[in-house]
């Protein structure tokens, strides 16, 4: 487990390390994140070809996806909701225009197309001499250097993530409720209960949790975990703007993760620039965490 979690940690720090002052190789860094994830995912595909009676895991891949994402999404939505009751923030929400929907969802839902890209292609192709599991576990090394650059370099510092307490309180309850909506995901799929704490540490980080899932419980389960994770995207970007006036708290922390990135143009557009740093530091928790308890709980 602790070299596991080593090496998640070592490419975030080295990246973390890495301070940029030329706006243009931040801009690359950026578009270079993106290509990545569509990389380990397209590989994720790949991989999912090449097991054993897909049609019939095609329903467990769908069943253990939409059970977690139900259970997990019950009980963030309903703690998030008993945290804005019990210390309820003030701000103002914004009327600014929102980005559209649909393209935020289109772009969602590119990410599955890239994987039944490449299901399609191992399907019509026998890869399976080639390096696979190799090239995705370089891949996710790479992706996670540039995400470490990425939050050294978008002007978050450590300092600012302890002096947020509603940032912190929004992370650790996401974490805590999803632990509790995998518990009872768990009992009702018939799961070890190390896997489903698993596939519920991921906090929305759907390629990180795909490509960490698969590689310790196989593809079937990967995708599952990337599944569960890409509709709490989808989710979030419908819920946000409902959410945000009377639950901020709810409408920033469920996205998870994704509320220091993709997600975030749609809170600070509902919500106002007021509460951009809230959900930065709760994306900064949950995308830090993220990985090291995946890894543990796999570990288990």
């Amino acid at each position: 487990m602790l070299l596991n979690v080593l090496l998640i940690l070592l490419p975030l720090g080295v990246g973390y390390l890495i301070p940029l002052s030329s706006a243009r190789l931040i801009k690359l860094v950026n578009q270079s994140l993106g290509k990545m994830v569509y990389l380990i995912l397209f590989l994720m595909g790949l991989g999912l070809a090449y097991v054993d009676n897909l049609g019939s895991n095609l329903a467990v891949i769908f069943k253990v996806a939409g059970v977690m994402l139900a259970a997990i999404t019950a009980c963030n939505l309903l703690a998030l909701w008993w945290l804005d009751r019990r210390s309820p923030p003030t701000h103002e929400a914004s009327d600014a225009k929102m980005p559209s929907k649909l393209h935020l969802l289109w772009e969602s839902l590119q990410l599955c197309l890239v994987v039944l890209g490449g299901v399609l292609l191992g399907l019509l192709m026998d890869l399976r001499a080639l390096p696979i599991d190799t090239w995705s576990e370089w891949a996710l090394m790479l992706l996670l250097l540039l995400i470490g650059v990425q939050m050294r370099n978008s002007g978050m510092r450590l300092r600012q993530i302890l002096l947020n307490p509603w940032g912190m309180k929004i992370a650790f309850t996401v974490i805590i409720s999803s632990w509790l909506g995998s518990v009872l995901a768990a009992q009702l799929l018939g799961m070890p209960l190390s896997h489903a704490l698993a596939l519920s540490s991921s906090f929305g980080w759907y390629s990180l949790s795909g490509i960490l899932v698969a590689d310790k419980l196989g593809p079937v389960l990967g995708s599952a975990a990337f599944i569960n994770d890409l509709g709490r995207e989808l989710i979030a970007i419908l819920i946000i703007p409902l959410l945000m006036r009377r639950h901020p708290s709810a409408a920033i922390g469920y996205g998870g993760a994704t509320a220091l990135d993709f997600t975030l143009p749609v809170i600070q557009k509902s919500g106002g620039i007021q509460v951009v740093p809230v959900a930065i530091v709760s994306g900064f928790i949950l995308s830090l965490l993220g990985p090291i308890l995946i890894l543990g709980f796999l570990a288990i």
